[in-house]
């Protein structure tokens, strides 16, 4: 093993998994990872607990008690997973005291049926914070035209929020701004903005992979040599957002008023083509005060041989925009492309959501009958 994920840490990159199950936690293996494997984070989403849950293990008992109170499905899945987010943040709890918020952190999605739903989304923000009732969470909520003002007033309630499927860099700007005014609101308020935190989530691979298709279907030598070019060059240019927001006046406004930055997070880092080096999202994304939370693949992939030669997003603005831009010259609509990724995000979600109630209904089922 390499030296490669203490590397990353020290270059101010706070690694996350991106996966949880009740297994992990009881079996100790999410506390090994904190210890040995410099992982400060969890996240989680609709689509990691289908697999969760779908798989089985550990849940019986609690699955046999909620069968025998008769409760609905709906209301089954949300004692489930928040049970396992509640249990993952007393593991992380020790990370979150020793950086003073920052990180050790655990995100729990709002229902993604609910992404073009402002109030429901703002309603069901508070209800999960409720539930789980432990200061190291974050709240995700879906970066859609609805979700932008449903963060802004989960901020301003003094809740945390994960902001998740951003795909582009109009989209990435309308969330910074929208954390902004939350802050605004919650500063308003009396709150104390200190105890106040949010990420990013700006996904990576699913552009490449998109765009790659496209990129194939032209089928010319120039349109070849765009490939695996996409993603970075469009996370690179988020980073430039990011340090644009944080120099201007308004943030520096909050900030001198206790104000946590919103830290770019970078989302979706698992390698999906294999002519890439399988640590590709993450080596070349090296930046201070970002979050790469990644599956268990590409954290294990990045210790075994990942190459962290510093910051490996600074001076690379100016090639990431030609890059953008060559393929609009190709054709290729960034606008449409990342539009219909967050179109898909949302989807697939949706789908993994209703795939969780419909096992986790046939599960209440069998035991409500008394089966084995």
């Amino acid at each position: 093993m390499t030296d490669a994920l203490k590397r990353l840490s020290q270059e101010g990159v706070a690694i996350w998994l991106d996966d949880l199950s009740r297994t992990l936690i009881t079996s100790g293996d999410l506390a090994e990872l904190l210890d040995q494997q410099h992982v400060v984070g969890v996240t989680t989403n609709p689509s990691i607990f289908q697999k969760a849950i779908s798989e089985g293990e550990g849940y019986d008992e609690q699955l046999a008690d909620l069968a025998a109170r008769r409760v609905t499905v709906e209301e089954a899945v949300r004692m489930i997973t928040t049970a396992d987010v509640r249990d993952a943040a007393d593991v992380l709890r020790p990370v979150y005291e020793a950086t003073g918020g920052l990180d050790g952190r655990v995100s729990i999605e709002v229902d993604p049926r609910l992404a073009h739903d402002t109030r429901a989304t703002v309603a069901e923000a508070k209800q999960l914070a409720w539930l789980v009732d432990r200061p190291n969470i974050f709240i995700k909520i879906p970066a859609t035209r609805a979700g932008l003002p449903a963060i802004t007033e989960t901020i301003a309630r003094g809740i945390s929020v994960n902001v998740t499927l951003i795909f582009s860099l109009e989209r990435y700007r309308e969330v910074m701004d929208a954390y902004q005014a939350g802050l605004e609101k919650a500063q308003a308020k009396g709150l104390d903005l200190a105890t106040i935190y949010s990420v990013a989530s700006f996904f990576v691979s699913r552009v490449d992979t998109e765009i790659d298709k496209r990129l194939d279907a032209l089928g010319t030598g120039d349109a070849t040599a765009l490939r695996g070019k996409a993603a970075l060059a469009n996370a690179r240019l988020a980073y430039q957002a990011y340090e644009e927001v944080a120099a201007a006046d308004r943030w520096q406004a909050l900030s001198r008023a206790g104000a946590n930055p919103q830290r770019p997070l970078w989302a979706s880092t698992g390698v999906k083509d294999p002519a890439y080096p399988d640590t590709l999202y993450v080596t070349e994304l090296v930046a201070p005060g970002t979050v790469n939370t990644m599956p268990g693949a590409t954290l294990s992939a990045t210790e075994d041989h990942g190459e962290i030669s510093g910051n490996t997003v600074a001076g690379t603005y100016e090639q990431a925009r030609a890059d953008l831009d060559a393929l609009e010259k190709a054709g290729i609509s960034y606008d449409e492309v990342v539009q219909l990724l967050e179109d898909e995000g949302v989807d697939k979600f949706e789908t993994a959501w209703n795939g969780l109630l419909e096992s986790t209904q046939a599960e209440l089922e069998r035991l409500a009958g008394g089966k084995d």
